[in-house]
């Protein structure tokens, strides 16, 4: 999928080159990977996407193209799902020094949200890293997250959450890896905590384990990381884990 993302691939294909039966290969691909070859695919198109709008000047038209769209209109949708901003916004506010901190919504403390808070664990000594905690209502780590917690030192994370079923996941990015501005910034470990059933503004806990980040794991698709400011994310105050 990688290798290909930009060609059209069949179930068909991705089964006979695994050498399964297709109801066999989707089996095993979930147990892997927590979602369908299908959606798989597409966070990998979507990843290259983002890519492509901060390392090149290209427009939005040819990137659909390259990725693998034929639909400048379903690329743009579905990018705008998947990130939480549309493409021309995402490239510009990537570039963005004076970008304001973000504030997603659900962050507040307003009557009737729970709150969700955690310890994070590391693996090992990882060196200065920025940790983004969010609740989602998927599985899957895309879109603009109903609560977020920026960590830069080690301190359990906060969340405030309306009612219903929440997914806490967790991304460190390292701060010292020397990409050049426009580089997309790369998750060096991934973390799942419990899932949150919320309700009645009552207070949970969902530690999260972080570890290495695996071929298995689906491209983090968020706009946080990148829009998250490159001057203040380079120059904050760091804790080394």
């Amino acid at each position: 999928m990688w290798r290909n993302h930009a060609d059209p691939i069949s179930l068909e294909q991705l089964a006979d080159i695994a050498s399964y039966s297709k109801f066999h290969y989707c089996r095993m691909f979930n147990e892997l990977t927590g979602t369908s070859p299908g959606r798989f695919l597409t966070a990998i198109r979507i990843f290259m996407a983002k890519r492509h709008l901060l390392e090149t000047p290209d427009s939005v038209t040819d990137i659909t193209y390259r990725v693998g769209y034929n639909s400048l209109g379903t690329f743009t949708s579905r990018f705008t799902r998947s990130v939480g901003v549309a493409p021309t916004c995402y490239r510009a506010l990537a570039q963005d020094d004076d970008l304001p901190p973000l504030t997603p919504p659900g962050t507040g403390t307003g009557h009737g949200l729970s709150s969700v808070t955690g310890q994070l664990f590391f693996p090992s000594e990882v060196g200065p890293v920025r940790v983004y905690v969010g609740a989602f209502n998927t599985p899957i780590v895309e879109g603009y997250p109903q609560a977020c917690d920026i960590l830069d030192e080690d301190r359990p994370f906060r969340l405030h959450i309306p009612d219903g079923l929440w997914f806490i996941r967790a991304a460190a990015v390292a701060m010292d890896d020397g990409s050049p501005r426009q580089r997309i910034r790369l998750p060096r470990l991934v973390g799942t905590g419990w899932a949150v059933r919320a309700r009645s503004g009552r207070a949970y806990r969902a530690d999260v384990q972080l570890r290495e980040v695996t071929p298995f794991d689906m491209p983090i698709l968020l706009a946080v990381p990148e829009l998250d400011g490159f001057r203040r994310l380079t120059h904050a105050a760091t804790a080394t884990r």
